[in-house]
């Protein structure tokens, strides 16, 4: 457990949805801080179990409601995927005490299973919300900033050392390695990846081959910020498409990835269809990529595919800790013109483009200006997002804005 709480953005939405809702579902990834969250909102007043040891496993399913008399509300109930037959027991709790508020507080890292058997079995007595590694905002005590588009801009935060920010990305964002910055970086992510990833694949897939398995995770990671074509990596790694697509399903259930996709309007041009892949966390990323060093990951090839996986996290991790469902897409035409991200926000597109480059220059604003264009008035003002310091105009409705101001 990290050594220090840090304060996360998703409280008071936590808070509020005890009050409204009788059962809370948080999910995201291991270690993202689920159970240390919850333990900080509700205290010692909620009792705790964990559903992961095979023995609790056994006694909730031999005796549900016998297992659940003896563990009373308010509890949380951790990875409660491994337990869904509690579910129908739970719900029959709450239907027995329907006026109690944030009685069950469940946690859960597979999203892939837990999702629809918690929407078939808790449909309206439940709130669904996630809880990703730390936000960049997070970490720097300033969770509530908005994001750029949706106000006027606040006095940019200071600027962190250009090398401390990629020993950041390097690290990345699991609040474990946040708060103990004397952690062996390399050693933490190894060790998330055989633990957890391999386990958690297991246990949905009954993958028997982890070596293929960990070449697919090291494939996706050469692959970040690029066009996915599944076939492809399947042929290089002498598998079949299928099971790339089933490895592919299990790291976005986990939510170890995030397969973005383009958005489709009817506007006469023909856009691809292919999805992008993105991880999660950026430390995961360059670990699979074999990077050690900041200079070596900002100067390498994946430095500009890390660097948009640290814009796309901020803004994704800032929507998901206000208990909403991001929306999120890119945009290319079948000529090649991109955006790189498409955040729907109030019913518009704010699109956003990122740039390595410390040094914003008109030409960058180029792709935004033609999806302008073309969406009309569904477009929302346009931002370059860059690694310099420097907020600029660039073009009518387009402004470059430094990285430190998501």
């Amino acid at each position: 457990m990290p050594t220090h709480y840090i304060p996360r953005a998703l409280e008071p939405i936590l808070r509020r949805a005890a009050g409204e809702f009788p059962a809370i579902v948080l999910t995201g990834p291991r270690q993202s801080g689920k159970t240390t969250l919850l333990k900080h909102v509700f205290g010692a007043a909620a009792g705790y179990v964990s559903l992961e040891p095979p023995d609790v496993r056994s006694a909730a399913a031999a005796d549900p409601r016998g297992f659940l008399a003896m563990n009373p509300p308010p509890v949380i109930f951790d990875e409660v995927q491994y337990a869904p037959e509690l579910l129908p027991y739970i719900k029959e709790q709450i239907d027995q005490h329907r006026s109690s508020r944030g009685q069950y507080l469940l946690t859960g890292s597979q999203n892939l299973l837990l999702a629809s058997q918690v929407t078939e079995t808790l449909a309206g007595r439940a709130a669904m919300l996630r809880l990703l590694p730390l936000s960049q905002r997070e970490a720097a005590r300033r969770s509530t900033r908005p994001l750029p588009w949706e106000s006027q801009p606040e006095a940019a935060a200071e600027a962190p050392n250009p090398s401390d920010r990629w020993r950041s990305f390097l690290r990345g964002w699991y609040p474990e390695l946040v708060s103990e910055p004397d952690r062996d970086v390399s050693l933490w992510h190894q060790s998330y990846i055989q633990t957890y990833l391999e386990r958690d694949v297991r246990s949905l897939r009954q993958v028997g081959d982890l070596t293929s398995f960990q070449s697919f995770l090291r494939a996706l990671a050469a692959r970040s910020g690029q066009l996915l074509n599944l076939t492809d990596v399947a042929r290089d790694l002498g598998i079949a498409v299928n099971t790339a697509k089933a490895w592919l399903s299990v790291l976005e259930a986990t939510f170890q990835v995030i397969v973005l996709r383009p958005y489709h309007a009817n506007i006469g041009k023909r856009l691809v269809k292919t999805p992008k892949v993105y991880f999660t966390d950026t430390g995961t990323l360059c670990h699979l990529a074999g990077l050690r060093d900041p200079e070596h990951a900002k100067g390498g090839p994946m430095g500009g595919a890390i660097f948009e996986t640290a814009v796309l996290m901020e803004i994704y991790k800032t929507l998901a800790d206000r208990g909403e469902d991001p929306r999120v897409y890119f945009w290319r035409t079948s000529a090649g013109v991109e955006v790189d991200f498409l955040v729907e926000t109030e019913g518009m597109l704010v699109p956003v483009e990122v740039k390595l480059s410390s040094t914003p220059l008109p030409a960058m604003a180029t792709a935004i200006r033609t999806f302008r264009e073309d969406l009309g008035s569904k477009a929302g003002p346009g931002f370059v997002v860059h690694g310099g310091d420097l907020r600029l105009p660039l073009a009518p409705s387009v402004t470059a804005i430094p990285c430190v101001e998501l």
